[in-house]
């Protein structure tokens, strides 16, 4: 199973992708919080974003046909691999505190490892990427782990 990874496929872990940088204003974590329904106070007056705020906050805005089928952007930190469905592996995210208005945020992915196991029904191709996003004073706001299972 270790021909599924390649020396090529091997080299990609470490690379690193920049997120862009965000400003963050009040009325973004209003509209957001309204259009997803909270109702917490703190987050409809904009003082702080709900924690899913971050999912598509720090995503570059492409048009329509740079998203894949299920709706988000093709990922620069996947390679070619021989395994072609892509899955959700699962997500740990640790959050040290709230994003507040005001708050500028700068972030990185980081292709953090790739694995295969057998799995009972074939070969399966684990990416694992790491993502950062702190404050331009470097602040640390969320760290994440995903994975995505490719089979």
């Amino acid at each position: 199973m270790s021909e599924l990874i390649t020396p090529e496929v091997r080299a990609w872990i470490g690379r690193v992708e920049p997120t862009p940088r965000v400003e963050v204003t009040r009325r973004d974590i209003i509209k957001y919080s309204v259009a997803t329904g909270q109702r917490q106070p703190k987050y409809l007056r904009g003082d702080e974003a709900p924690p899913m705020f971050l999912f598509g906050a720090l995503r570059e805005i492409v048009p329509i046909d740079a998203l894949g089928p299920d709706g988000i952007q093709t990922s620069s930190m996947m390679p070619e691999l021989p395994l072609k469905r892509i899955m959700a592996g699962g997500t740990k995210t640790r959050y040290t505190r709230p994003v507040r208005s005001g708050d500028v945020l700068v972030g990185k992915r980081t292709l953090a490892d790739i694995y295969s196991k057998q799995g009972s029904g074939g070969p399966l191709i684990f990416v694992v990427v790491e993502i950062e996003i702190e404050t331009e004073a470097g602040e640390t706001i969320m760290r994440e782990t995903q994975t995505r299972i490719v089979r």
